[in-house]
């Protein structure tokens, strides 16, 4: 299997190289040229199977030049007890007979992108050995609150690597932003950007695209690299969980094999609902993928319309993670319901870049519409919906996950389906003590990381062990730049 860009050329990749490379030279994003199939009987096989081993049956589906011993150490090593505080890695929480949240946040950050950092490390510094690349990845990470934690535990003290995170100031929790300032480690940095998390991003990507800095960071033996979901290692863990929700309920008898579901996500850049759609793809039996906004509703717009426009407010909000007005990975769809047409896709970019907004055609907004629901919470019913959730049904959930649910009960009233339906939880409450508190209506008299402990003696839930001496650390990395100064600040960190 090779990997192409999005935007059309002819560079072929194996997978090894599109995970090193992380972004096309052209701007694009790598794709598989096609997609595996997984059978119904390979599902009820891994349905008896352990996550690590469903993960690594999934990733290398897509990993071909990857051997399966290679795979099933690396997959053991990610999803491991040391690392998760839950046996069953993504664990189902049945809330009603139609109803189940998966739960993503057992890991070490806390937050589901602990799924694929864990394994991305294995995965990059595999890739660096098969392609023979001598030099040192710079991992550059723009981050809305949870992959930057994600990337620097999981990257932290990888030979080979150095890895710098860019976070919008103002746009992160307490907790998320304390989590990154004091993380451990020798080939780490920080630092906070002057701006939201779209500048972040696209100052990063300008960083990539810079050919002069590529060439200069040669000459000092680097490349660059990305740990964001632009870059495929990323997304490939992702699917397995998916795969494994689907598989629990099998086992669980809450399904019959073959029986469609649908799968409520919260989402901002795209990554974590797209690896949904790559399940379907593959064969995992879906029968809606509802895409979940906060007041940042631009991709439930372009759901419903077709027409993609960042011209509009960026609102600061409870569910910092979701703040996004430009869904990177948005554009793998494209590419896909497209019918694979590069020069469509690179077109719709351009559009982006110099105008703010694109309009796709009628048939291909069908096509989305197809497969996907939309649907917006306010920060109301955000707040609501926690605090429902755990009066009716004693389930502590976070913002984020409360924008999913919300979105979900809004899509049921309005359609009637009853299909069931797995809400992907995304981050634990705990990240997010101060909303959570809020919502329960308890006063905020202390704030910051110091609210885990207020949130735990208010619900009787148990502080995860990440998150319980937090408020004690103290920020390694308090600077902050201009959006002008990102690539300096990448300069001073490798040079």
């Amino acid at each position: 299997m090779r990997y192409q860009s999005t935007r059309g050329s002819d560079e072929r990749l194996t997978a090894a190289e599109a995970i090193v490379r992380g972004l096309a030279e052209d701007g694009g994003l790598f794709v598989p040229e096609s997609f595996p199939a997984l059978s119904l009987e390979k599902i009820t096989d891994l349905a008896s199977k352990a996550y690590k081993d469903r993960a690594a049956y999934i990733t290398g589906l897509f990993s071909e030049g990857f051997t399966e011993d290679e795979l099933d150490l690396y997959s053991g090593a990610a999803y491991n007890p040391a690392g998760f505080d839950d046996p069953a890695i993504a664990p189902l929480h049945k809330l009603d007979d139609k109803t189940v949240f998966l739960e993503l946040w057992h890991g070490p950050t806390c937050a589901f992108k602990d799924m694929a950092l864990q394994m991305l490390p294995h995965i990059l510094t595999a890739s660096l050995r098969k392609t023979g690349e001598e030099r040192e990845a710079c991992i550059l990470v723009a981050t809305s609150g949870d992959t930057g934690k994600a990337a620097l535990e999981g990257f932290r003290d990888v030979p080979g690597t150095r890895v710098m995170v860019f976070y919008p100031r103002d746009g992160v929790s307490d907790v998320q932003k304390l989590q990154m300032t004091s993380q451990s480690g020798n080939n780490v940095n920080v630092v906070a950007v002057e701006g939201n998390f779209d500048d972040a991003q696209t100052g990063v990507k300008a960083i990539f695209s810079d050919a002069g800095f590529r060439d200069e960071l040669n000459e000092r033996g680097f490349f660059l690299s990305s740990a964001n979901s632009i870059n495929w290692g990323r997304l490939v863990p992702q699917i397995a969980y998916y795969v494994s929700a689907y598989c629990d309920l099998l086992a669980g008898g809450e399904i019959d094999i073959g029986d469609r579901i649908n799968f409520c996500v919260p989402t901002g850049n795209f990554g974590n609902i797209l690896s949904a759609y790559y399940a379907e793809k593959i064969g995992l039996p879906i029968n809606r993928l509802i895409c979940a906004s906060n007041r940042n509703d631009v991709l439930t717009q372009f759901i419903r319309t077709g027409v993609y426009d960042k011209n509009r407010p960026f609102y600061t909000t409870v569910s910092p993670s979701m703040d996004i007005l430009v869904s990177s990975n948005l554009e793998r769809l494209l590419f896909e319901m497209s019918g694979r047409d590069g020069a469509a896709v690179s077109d719709y970019m351009s559009s982006l870049s110099l105008t703010g907004r694109y309009e796709v055609p009628t048939i291909v907004q069908r096509e989305v519409d197809r497969v996907f629901a939309g649907g917006q919470c306010s920060e109301e019913n955000t707040l609501k919906t926690i605090a429902g959730t755990f009066e009716n049904h004693g389930y502590l959930i976070d913002t984020h996950t409360a924008v999913a649910y919300s979105v979900l009960l809004d899509y049921r009233a309005e359609t009637g389906d009853r299909t069931h339906t797995v809400v992907v939880s995304t981050a634990n409450p705990f990240k997010f003590s101060d909303s959570v508190l809020m919502a329960l209506g308890r006063q905020l008299e202390d704030k910051g990381a110091a609210l885990i402990d207020k949130l735990a003696e208010a619900t009787g839930a148990p502080v995860p062990a990440p998150l319980a001496e937090l408020y004690k650390k103290t920020p390694r990395f308090p600077g902050s730049v201009q959006i002008s100064g990102m690539k300096e600040a990448v300069r001073k960190f490798v040079f």
